[in-house]
């Protein structure tokens, strides 16, 4: 029996769905931009709907464009004919995923989106089709060559694919939609992790061991046993003047006897660094690295000279950035 070589099929698979989407680069038009602005005007959910593979990649696209700020649900097309296109408002936006354009299962959605005025995006790879012909907007995916005999949907819907995350990253930059504003929908990923910022890792409100510059060192120390945070910010007028550390406690006390009698002003360090509540905390690690340092004061955008809270190295390595 003739051995196979599994690895020139995977590379003749590839090849294929390269050549697919090269076709689909070279295929794009104005109605690329006209569903780009349609999707950023949309003035409630973004609905995929297709059947069988295509259908899959609607899934994936639904969840794509949600993740980067787009609401969006992939409805089922079995489903749809039994009461769910209740779900498709004139305020949504539908994009009808199919290679052929004549699924049956499509046909109803296509006759309501077009009798109830819903703006109706086709990604379609027949001209002729009714989906290509009924679509407000009309996404046109070249033919290809399929895989395994070409019995099997792989470079039509790789392209399928391609043609929804050109859709939603197009979408993503005209909404100017951040890297902070990922993090706020994925509060658990590994990528929200080195997006933290000082505020969320800052210790904050009651918790902030502020002290009077005219304050003696006697009582000054008991705040600070009692805050358990090794260190000190001193404040006059709500204004963030210095600050003291149990470091600077501890040389001062080595060199002075009457330490009792000394105030805060007379042993802080005046004008501390302090951070903008969004620093990304990996960037607040380095400050700390390079001045030697274990905090940071932290201040919001209106009043630099205000500390709203304190960033301490243990907290961000305890939250796994390095």
């Amino acid at each position: 029996m003739k051995k196979i070589n599994y690895k020139t099929i995977a590379k003749n698979v590839i090849d294929l769905e390269i050549s697919a989407l090269k076709k689909l680069k070279n295929s794009l038009n104005k109605s690329f931009d006209q569903a780009v602005e349609a999707i950023v005007k949309c003035q409630s959910k973004i609905i995929f709907c297709g059947v069988g593979k295509s259908g899959k990649i609607c899934a994936k696209l639904s969840s794509t464009f949600t993740s980067v700020g787009s609401p969006s649900f992939a409805l089922s097309s079995g489903d749809s004919s039994h009461g769910d296109m209740g779900s498709i408002s004139k305020k949504d936006v539908l994009i009808l995923i199919s290679y052929s354009g004549e699924t049956q299962e499509l046909k109803n959605i296509i006759q309501y989106a077009n009798r109830n005025r819903i703006t109706l995006i086709g990604i379609v790879s027949k001209k002729n089709s009714t989906l290509y012909k009924a679509s407000d907007i009309k996404l046109y995916i070249p033919e290809v060559k399929e895989a395994g005999h070409g019995i099997v949907p792989t470079s039509s819907t790789t392209a399928q694919l391609a043609m929804g995350d050109a859709l939603a990253i197009a979408s993503m930059e005209y909404k100017k939609f951040g890297k902070l504003d990922f993090k706020k929908y994925h509060p658990s990923g590994s990528l929200s992790v080195k997006l933290k910022t000082a505020e969320d890792l800052m210790v904050k409100g009651k918790n902030i061991p502020f002290i009077n510059q005219n304050l003696d060192m006697n009582s000054a120390l008991k705040i600070m046993r009692k805050s358990n945070m090794g260190v000190l910010i001193v404040k006059q007028n709500n204004k963030t003047v210095g600050i003291i550390s149990d470091g600077d406690i501890k040389r001062i006390k080595d060199k002075n006897t009457d330490f009792k009698k000394l105030i805060a002003k007379k042993i802080m360090k005046k004008n501390p660094i302090s951070i903008d509540k969004d620093m990304l905390a990996s960037k607040s690690l380095s400050i700390m690295s390079d001045k030697k340092i274990t905090c940071l004061c932290v201040h919001g955008k209106k009043n630099k000279n205000r500390t709203i809270g304190i960033l301490k190295i243990h907290s961000i390595l305890n939250s796994n950035i390095h």
